[in-house]
């Protein structure tokens, strides 16, 4: 086989569209069989390259072949009513001492498409991270409401938690007087919204001292100074909560017409702290530092902080009370309690002038 007639037999069998132009006009000077089934009025003489494809910059095609050996770029046609995407690419050649310009197109299509759906796919699996991240921070959030932080780090990377017990910890057991007559005889929506601005007052007033409010049981709101993190000035700190919750609740009810009266008893002693449940994760605290607090509170006239000589004892020279005698605390013997003057202890703590 004589070698011309081999390049044209390989021009003819190659899976591209080949095609040689005049440099200055792109005139179609030789088409290979694939380019003219493409494009079959390339097959008539004097056919313009830019007419078969007005979008081409050629402008630009001509700048960058003056410093590059090719220009490349893609441009999408009709093939028998189908959509097809071409990535051309031009050079520049000298054949016999004539310049000549020869074009490669290739059908991408596949490869677009192919693209597409790599695109769709990852633009797919990025959303349902989003969605993952926030949900994830959903959950987060909602679980660092019903336990402290470093006891949900624990249980987010080991599943479990180990049941923790602190030989110095303060508690505080809140209940207001009157809350479920107030909630049936009242608007029960209207009462509602109300006691979760007081709360989340009182969220506020628990975090500025350090300390963790570890639930709420209806009305009654309890909170913990030296869990989990062991705090020497556990004793002070819940006391000074105590203190300016009282203190935000008078402010309250001189601007509002309804009056939320509080009881308060506040206790330190050993307590343990551990998750409860398996599904429905709740963190809760137990002990006789837990259970002398709630006697403390039941022992408590409205706006009233009680608290006995367990707690005094750490307290009394940061504090101002009124003794109330002894008497015989279920469970504990008997105890002398006290009263936290409100508004005196306030000024004795340095918390108002």
């Amino acid at each position: 086989m004589k070698l011309d007639r081999f390049n044209e037999v390989l021009l003819e069998s190659v899976g591209v569209g080949l095609a040689i132009l005049e440099p200055e006009t792109r005139k179609v000077l030789f088409g290979n069989r694939r380019f003219v089934e493409w494009f079959p009025g390339t097959a008539a003489a004097d056919q313009i390259l830019d007419e078969v494809f007005p979008d081409v910059d050629y402008k630009r095609m001509e700048s960058e072949l003056t410093d590059k050996p090719a220009y490349v770029c893609e441009t999408t046609i009709k093939i028998k009513r189908r959509k097809v995407t071409l990535a051309l690419q031009f050079t520049e050649h000298l054949h016999n001492d004539m310049a000549v310009l020869i074009l490669e197109c290739q059908n991408i299509s596949k490869i677009k498409e192919l693209e597409y759906m790599i695109e769709s796919y990852s633009n797919m699996v990025e959303k349902q991270n989003r969605t993952l991240k926030r949900e994830k921070e959903r959950v987060e959030k909602l679980l660092l409401n019903i336990m402290p932080k470093t006891v949900y780090e624990e249980l987010k990377h080991f599943g479990v938690t180990t049941p923790q017990k602190y030989e110095a910890a303060s508690v505080m057991m809140l209940d207001f007087v009157g809350f479920t007559d107030m909630a049936i005889s009242q608007d029960p929506s209207g009462v509602i919204a109300e006691l979760n601005d007081i709360f989340t007052a009182f969220d506020r007033i628990v975090e500025q001292f350090g300390c963790e409010r570890i639930k709420t049981v209806g009305d009654a709101y309890i909170a913990v100074s030296g869990i989990p993190e062991p705090t020497p000035e556990h004793a002070q700190n819940i006391a000074k909560v105590a203190v300016l919750i009282l203190r935000y609740l008078e402010r309250r009810n001189a601007a509002h017409t309804q009056q939320w009266q509080a009881r308060i008893g506040i206790n330190s002693g050993v307590l343990i702290g551990s998750i409860v449940g398996v599904q429905k994760y709740v963190y809760d605290i137990f002990g006789p530092g837990v259970n002398l607090a709630a006697r403390m509170e039941n022992y408590s006239e409205p706006m009233e902080i009680t608290l006995c000589d367990d707690m005094y004892d750490l307290i009394q020279d940061d504090f101002r009370f009124i003794e109330r005698g002894e008497v015989e605390v279920k469970g504990f013997g008997k105890k002398t309690l006290y009263t936290l003057d409100n508004t005196r202890a306030m000024v004795s703590a340095g918390m108002l002038d």
